[in-house]
């Protein structure tokens, strides 16, 4: 309900991107689609970033939102037993079409027995992907307009009641997205997803980040050089303040001198490493939880990166830090890949 917003005149905000990571875990987690022997599913949203609002003045409402999606499937065929991937949406915005939808498809450790894995998502599974994904402007719109509106009978005046009314009767409204439009959902203390749910932890709306780097290197490299102070001094360019390898399982972290900080929430080796993960000037008490997953294959090893707990706003500093003091580092310090 609107607090102190009579006949519906004022404008007004609703962040959203926290309801839509939701909405999307309600709508695409477990999904799938069969041929043969090859099945398919999502299993689930790895990540959602970008911006969703829904507004309302004078009695009209619209939507603004413009998302890049990540889904992370699993799927088998008569070859192989476990096929695992992700299903990347660079896009979905508020004037997106359904063809206009481009889906990029990752297989980890593809190979001739498990690629046809690909053809099965591309001809069954991402039709009914674009259905999903169409419909989620007009249920933003009916799912939260109603926490920015008072209901009809309760508007007095006959110009916005009616633009209420045209408003109930259109599917969704929309208008182009500005530069100030996307600012409006820059860390407001909220409700949200948090990294630890302690009623005195500082509240933040948050999001969700995806990264697939890939090393030229084993599984083994990757998490010896993620865990070991001396190989962590050289990438960092300063000494870290770890166990000594191997750290142990709820114990602490801190690098580049104490600008990054956490603690090691599991450790299984050579695998993934999941670890609480903050910098230095976000509100005391916030932690974002940063997923690891080492997936090697013949020459290479894919790391699956998931930060959940993400401050909105913070999302691009985070993803810039990461790729150039994590990934571009490393390879650049042990020469584990080219860098672009």
């Amino acid at each position: 309900m609107v607090v102190n917003n009579p006949n519906n005149w004022h404008w007004v905000d609703k962040n959203c991107l926290a309801w839509s990571k939701e909405y999307f875990d309600e709508n695409l987690t477990g999904l799938k689609v069969e041929e043969g022997s090859s099945k398919v599913e999502i299993a689930n949203v790895s990540s959602v970033e970008g911006d969703v609002d829904v507004s309302q003045r004078k009695g009209k409402v619209i939507s603004l939102f413009d998302v890049r999606i990540v889904l992370t499937f699993k799927g088998s065929n008569d070859k192989v037993g476990d096929i695992n991937g992700s299903i990347t949406i660079p896009e979905l915005a508020y004037d997106s079409s359904s063809d206009g939808l481009v889906f990029d498809i990752s297989v980890y450790n593809e190979s001739s027995e498990n690629s046809s894995i690909t053809d099965l998502i591309k001809r069954k599974l991402i039709p009914e992907l674009r259905k999903k994904l169409i419909q989620f402007g007009p249920d933003l719109i009916e799912m939260n307009s109603k926490d920015i509106q008072l209901e009809a009978d309760k508007v007095t005046s006959t110009f916005t009641k009616a633009n209420l009314t045209q408003s109930n009767k259109s599917e969704t409204k929309t208008q182009p997205k500005t530069e100030s439009s996307k600012g409006a959902s820059i860390a407001k203390p909220s409700s949200g997803q948090q990294a630890k749910s302690q009623s005195s932890v500082p509240k933040y709306n948050t999001t969700t980040l995806h990264l697939e780097p890939t090393f030229n290197t084993s599984a083994e490299q990757i998490y010896l050089t993620l865990l070991d102070a001396s190989r962590i001094a050289a990438w960092t360019r300063s000494p870290p303040e770890i166990e000594s390898f191997p750290p142990k399982e709820g114990s602490t972290y801190k690098f580049f001198g104490g600008a990054v900080s956490g603690k090691f929430l599991k450790l299984v080796p050579n695998e993934q490493i999941v670890e609480l993960w903050r910098l230095q000037d976000w509100k005391e008490g916030h932690y974002a939880e940063l997923d690891m997953k080492m997936i090697q294959s013949s020459g290479e090893t894919k790391v699956v990166v998931k930060f959940s707990g993400i401050p909105i706003g913070e999302e691009e500093r985070v993803r810039d830090n990461f790729e150039d003091m994590y990934i571009r580092t490393i390879k650049i310090t042990f020469g584990f890949g080219a860098v672009l």
